[in-house]
């Protein structure tokens, strides 16, 4: 039950994805082109997604135990780190050269395009390679 719960979860999430473009590099990069000619839309994507995390994240503490699990894995790291700003830069400026994150990577890698399966390729590599170089 726990595996089709989550896979009716990501097919959500990947029509989201896929309905506000977010798997379309180039309105990702009109989105972060502030200074040139922006594409406000994805505003509202981002409005969306709070609206409707905040609240559930808000319900979810208060629960004893998740809906569907025994347990809640809620982070254990709460501190802001070097390696916590550097991975949010990293994230930020990998973001903004490609216009691509590894959620809507995924779901654009169906498009089979090049661009698009070298950053999941160079994502995969980064997972495989990360945890050895921890420090």
């Amino acid at each position: 039950m726990n595996s089709l719960l989550a896979g009716l979860a990501g097919l959500l999430f990947g029509a989201g994805l896929l309905i506000s473009e977010m798997v379309d590099p180039a309105r990702v990069l009109g989105f972060l082109d502030v200074a040139g000619e922006w594409d406000p839309t994805l505003m509202f994507v981002m409005g969306g997604a709070l609206a409707v995390t905040v609240p559930g994240f808000w319900w979810a503490a208060r629960l004893r135990k998740p809906l569907v699990a025994t347990e809640f894995h809620w982070p254990r790291a709460t501190d802001i780190d070097r390696r916590l700003i550097l991975g949010a830069v990293l994230f930020g400026v990998g973001w903004g050269l490609a216009g691509l994150c590894p959620g809507p990577a995924v779901v654009a890698a169906a498009s089979l395009r090049g661009d698009v399966w070298l950053f999941v390729a160079a994502m995969l590599i980064g997972l495989v390679l990360g945890p050895r170089h921890r420090g």
